[in-house]
């Protein structure tokens, strides 16, 4: 009998306890919800920021000069964030550079999906000949160094935010239309276009539902967030090396360009705050990417 109720007591103890690929699955899970929560939460501070720049309802003025509070630390000289070499308000410089990058970068993800989606709707009914050349010439454009064809291009014009995203988002295009031109070869592989075409579907209906909607649409979700976290990390790298958001305009970038000359005084902060507000945006979008890769891609 006391085998027995030992076996039988061991037995209930191992259906008690969860299986392991059920607490690693449960801790996915928790992982993937929390960076939907942090990306979320950055992304609707931006917007809020946005609003509040539109609204005027900023603390100070971003470009009120106050020679008696120069480089402060934050939270003093009532001053949340502290205030840069001129006295200027760090939060209110911070709020106000969300203008300088939020939309535009939305713009540039819009131009790279948009002329992704022409050229995957082109190649739905392309021969192999013609979506083979379409390969080719993203193959091409992403070997392309794309630093160096936006310096050049804000060298020949003048150096706007909008020229910037603009040619981000044009840049963006080859990389987008390849996931996308790959996922149509798929499709065409298992003669779901066929199918689909047999069956009395509209181009519409085929193009937008069946195809962008039902198989490509993590891709599109993942490749904008990822497109938007890049506009924005190339934008402040511009601004940080002077082609871009000029002074006294602030950018997160020129802001931290103009905080690193006080680098070695000890005074950190002018350059430290908007750095690690720039990585908290970058890896926001970034997370939010990945995020939608492994859940609605998975799915």
């Amino acid at each position: 009998m006391d085998e027995k109720a030992k076996l039988t007591s061991k037995t209930i103890n191992q259906r008690s306890i969860p299986r392991n690929d059920q607490v690693i699955n449960r801790r996915i899970e928790i992982k993937y919800r929390f960076y939907y929560f942090y990306s979320c939460t950055i992304i609707f501070l931006l917007f809020a920021g946005y609003f509040l720049t539109t609204a005027e309802l900023l603390p100070y003025d971003p470009e009120d000069i106050d020679f008696d509070n120069m480089l402060s630390a934050p939270m003093t000289a009532d001053h949340l964030l502290g205030t840069d070499y001129l006295g200027r308000d760090t939060l209110s410089r911070l709020i106000v550079g969300i203008e300088a990058y939020l939309l535009p970068s939305i713009f540039a993800a819009s131009i790279a999906i948009s002329f992704s989606i022409i050229a995957s709707a082109i190649s739905l009914f392309s021969n192999k000949r013609l979506t083979r050349t379409l390969h080719v010439i993203n193959e091409s454009l992403i070997a392309m160094p794309r630093l160096i064809f936006i310096l050049l291009i804000i060298t020949i014009f003048e150096p706007t935010i909008f020229y910037i995203m603009l040619v981000i988002g044009i840049s963006n295009i080859p990389s987008v239309s390849q996931l996308l031109l790959a996922r149509i070869d798929q499709l065409k592989e298992r003669n779901f276009i066929e199918s689909a075409i047999s069956s009395g579907i509209s181009f519409k209906n085929l193009v937008l539902k069946h195809v962008l909607w039902a198989n490509c649409r993590t891709i599109l979700f993942s490749q904008s967030a990822l497109i938007i976290g890049e506009a924005i990390l190339l934008e402040a790298s511009l601004s940080y090396l002077g082609f871009g958001v000029q002074e006294p305009d602030p950018s997160w970038g020129n802001m931290v360009q103009s905080g690193s000359n006080y680098l070695l005084q000890g005074d950190i902060w002018p350059s430290t705050i908007p750095a690690l507000a720039i990585m908290a945006v970058i890896s926001a979008f970034y997370l939010l990417s990945y995020t939608i890769t492994q859940t609605i891609g998975k799915n």
